[in-house]
């Protein structure tokens, strides 16, 4: 089993900014698109944004315009910039490929927006 790891969550006021980051093992990396999901307690996980190997983007109508997904292929990481935030953001964030592999589900990280 291969965990990604997310950090960068925490508590922001409403019109903050943070960025999360995810750690992917290369194997993982190189041969998927990635994206950032997030999951609000007892709903679905739903994918915000998604970045292709040559770096085509794409997110959710909720966060698009706020949010930024980006890649460095070097380091084998994924970001995600996330302004002017809402406390309807509220939730844990994971990254996973696209679709996602069950078995990539790491711990997320939090992230709280107050009002």
């Amino acid at each position: 089993q291969v965990q990604l790891g997310e950090s960068g969550g925490g508590l922001v006021q409403a019109g903050g900014s943070l960025r999360l980051s995810c750690a992917a093992p290369g194997s993982i990396f190189r041969l998927n698109p990635m994206g950032w999901y997030r999951q609000v307690l007892g709903k679905q996980r739903e994918l915000v944004a998604g970045i292709t190997s040559g770096g085509s983007t794409k997110y959710a109508d909720s966060v698009k315009g706020r949010f930024t997904i980006s890649r460095d292929n070097a380091k084998n990481m994924v970001y995600l910039q996330m302004n002017s935030l809402k406390p309807e953001d509220t939730a844990v964030y994971y990254c996973n490929a696209i679709p996602w592999v069950y078995d990539y589900w790491g711990q997320g990280t939090q992230v709280t927006v107050s009002s």
